[in-house]
């Protein structure tokens, strides 16, 4: 098994589609901290969400933590940086990782619209640790064998398409997309996003008095959901 992901893996570093991919991934996960890094460092509030959402208070607490805001800025317009420069990409994703999880994990807990886009950066961000295994394994003092030598010939690249690769990657993109229907009601991003599904709910009293504890009364999630569940109870009764 280890000699078949082996030999897969030393295939794609062959592979033009392959690499095209990894630059793809390089650039649009560096996209993805320049914009948001920017705006700590000129210290301006990260979204438009109301200080209401969930996670509204999450960033207006860290948006008021001073030079510790320009700081989280900085570190990623860096990162960004050094993904995009090929001698120093590795040290971008392994940098990047325990970012965009911290990110992608707070998105999921406030159930903020963005978990469906975190989660595929955190996917990218695995991709590209696993397209440096070999240079990675080295950090993590593995020995190397003596099959890996900087002697070993180059291959000419290939030019064949990985169809099973990004057959599988269009199926992680997929689940992703159709776990994120898990959640039976969402915040929404404002008033109007939370109410848009109330009509085609089950339980709209119920969803409406969801919104209306998150977006006027600005409670914790936490209760908010409690106070919905006892909604739909009351509701379902009378139903």
């Amino acid at each position: 098994m280890l000699g078949k992901l082996s030999n897969f893996y030393h295939e794609a570093k062959a592979n033009r589609w392959f690499r095209l991919f990894t630059v793809f991934c390089r650039v649009v996960l560096a996209l993805g901290f320049i914009p948001s890094g920017y705006v700590k460092v000129a210290g301006e509030r990260f979204t438009g969400l109301s200080s209401n959402h969930p996670l509204g208070h999450y960033f207006d607490a860290l948006h008021d933590t001073g030079f510790y805001y320009t700081f989280i800025g900085l570190g990623q317009l860096l990162i960004a940086l050094l993904l995009l420069i090929p001698r120093t990409a590795l040290l971008g994703a392994i940098l990047y990782l325990p970012v965009i999880l911290n990110i992608c994990v707070l998105a999921y807990a406030t159930r903020f619209e963005g978990t469906r886009i975190t989660t595929v950066m955190v996917l990218a961000n695995l991709y590209l640790l696993c397209w440096d295994a070999d240079r990675l394994k080295h950090l993590l003092l593995f020995k190397r064998s003596g099959a890996e030598t900087d002697t070993t010939p180059k291959k000419p690249l290939s030019n064949k398409f990985p169809f099973a690769f990004f057959g599988a990657v269009a199926v992680a993109v997929a689940l992703v997309i159709a776990l994120n229907f898990l959640y039976e009601i969402r915040p929404g991003n404002s008033p109007g996003d939370c109410r848009s599904g109330c009509p085609d709910s089950s339980y709209p009293k119920a969803c409406e008095g969801f919104c209306d504890c998150i977006h006027k009364e600005g409670k914790a999630l936490d209760k908010c959901l409690e106070e919905y569940e006892q909604a739909k109870g009351r509701e379902k009764a009378a139903q």
